[in-house]
């Protein structure tokens, strides 16, 4: 073990860990998840940008010295590498405004750069945790870029996946376009459209969720850093805001921009409201499409049976043969679950006050939950349900032929008064349309296969 002071006195670390009294306090203050930093790779990489960017403008305006900047450097390039991540212990939902996320990495990058020095952890009068980790820099600037850069790297992910299921969807599309079959409003037989129609209007749906997630991302280009404390650059050297955004841009690859006020930047959490509002939006249409499916494959015997999805597991453990709509299933859940974050995102956000939102932790936490999910969700359900999806042409046509979908189309030729008694009279008996069509006198004799043609034609 290794004694460690801080302001509030001693604490005992085993020689193996790279963190400080600061992590160690917070490991026993915040045993709240089951989510810490490392479990979180993007975000771990993210703050060490942050601190490698701060070493460099630091460096460039004189107020760090060489050794120090290279050996920083060193460090988070390795840890934006994927090392040492085990070292960043704390939990993701914590007090203090991510004061002991930003300590964790100050602390870890400070010892693994004494050890490459040739010291010891805990020597820090060689390369102190503050006053060269995070020199030019506040928990309140470093944090929130952090968050920012984060979801920026996971939101990628997201829409790659999005586009691989409006993709499947949209070869659904055309492998179904040629099989007619009814549209329904409300539950209720409407008019006639093709299978492939209302897998295309699937992926449209989607493809605008991938713009939607994609627009909402760009807010979050706009970051804090220099700002310090509260906005007013304290501590921070003049020049050093612009080198250090300068430098995390070409460090990170996104095209960064400061906030125009960084007063107002330090606790206004608009963008990440607005990055969650699209992610629920796009979260709520994949349910919609989820629900829409189990309807469609319901039965198979006893629903509508217009499409068969791809038997994945058996469905009870008390009806032979039964097999569920599981992944549709799992895609709603994860909706339901992204509705709740965007609550908490939305409740985290308004409890800005004064200078600073000290709730940034579980923005964090929840965006990050969500992103997660809806990829897992997205790659789920294209490869184990919608690649797999097979249409029922005979059902769909014999429920086509034995509906009253026709009849929108029919009122043109014979009004909406007529129209909707032969509707009642195919009802009363139990016919379809067509059948009552053949027995309606004072008909034009080509009215029936005029009818029926059109709609074969709109359908392919």
């Amino acid at each position: 073990m290794r004694v460690e002071r801080d302001q509030l006195g001693v604490v005992e670390i085993a020689d193996d860990l790279a963190y400080g009294a600061q992590t160690a306090r917070a490991v026993l203050n915040f045993p709240i998840s089951r989510s810490r930093l490392k479990d979180e790779p993007e975000f771990v990489r993210a703050l060490a940008m942050v601190k490698q960017a701060a070493a460099r403008a630091n460096l460039e305006l004189g107020v760090l010295a060489p050794e120090k900047a290279q050996v920083i450097t060193a460090i988070t390039d390795q840890i934006i590498a994927g090392q040492h991540h085990d070292h960043f212990v704390v939990d993701l939902i914590q007090g203090g405004a991510g004061t002991s996320s930003n300590m964790n990495a100050n602390e870890v990058i400070a010892n693994l750069g004494l050890r490459a020095m040739g010291h010891g952890f805990g020597e820090y009068r060689y390369l102190h945790p503050n006053d060269d980790v995070n020199h030019s820099q506040s928990t309140n600037d470093v944090y929130p870029t952090a968050i920012r850069l984060a979801l920026l790297h996971r939101a990628r992910a997201l829409t790659t996946a999005l586009e691989a299921l409006t993709l499947a969807f949209r070869n659904k599309a055309t492998e179904f376009a040629g099989i007619t079959k009814v549209g329904r409003t409300q539950l209720q037989d409407a008019v006639p459209m093709s299978l492939g129609t209302e897998f295309a209007a699937f992926a449209a749906t989607l493809a605008d969720s991938v713009r939607q997630i994609t627009a909402a991302s760009e807010g979050l280009r706009v970051i804090n850093l220099g700002g310090t404390a509260i906005g007013d650059g304290i501590l921070a050297p003049e020049g050093y805001r612009a080198r250090a955004i300068a430098a995390l841009s070409e460090i990170s690859g996104f095209d960064l921009t400061g906030a125009d006020d960084l007063f107002a930047a330090g606790y206004d959490q608009g963008a990440l409201v607005q990055f969650s509002a699209a992610l629920k939006s796009a979260a709520l249409r994949m349910s919609k499409i989820a629900s829409d499916l189990r309807l469609l494959s319901s039965g198979p015997r006893a629903g509508l049976g217009e499409i068969i999805l791809p038997p994945v597991q058996a469905g009870s453990s008390i009806m032979p043969g039964k097999v569920n709509p599981v992944i549709p299933e799992m895609v709603n859940q994860v909706a339901y679950a992204v509705v709740g974050n965007d609550v908490t995102v939305t409740m985290a956000a308004e409890a800005g006050e004064l200078q600073l939102n000290a709730m940034e932790p579980v923005l964090l936490c929840r965006l990050l939950e969500s992103l997660s999910l809806m990829e897992n969700a997205a790659n789920t359900f294209r490869t184990r349900c919608v690649d797999g999806i097979v249409a029922d042409a005979d059902r769909c046509r014999a429920l086509f032929e034995g509906s009253l979908a026709l009849a929108t189309r029919l009122s043109l030729d014979l009004g909406y008064d007529r129209t909707s008694a032969l509707v009642y009279r195919a009802k009363r008996e139990g016919i379809g349309l067509v059948p009552a069509l053949v027995t309606e006198p004072d008909l034009p004799g080509d009215l029936v296969a005029n009818l029926t043609g059109t709609v074969r034609r709109k359908s392919a």
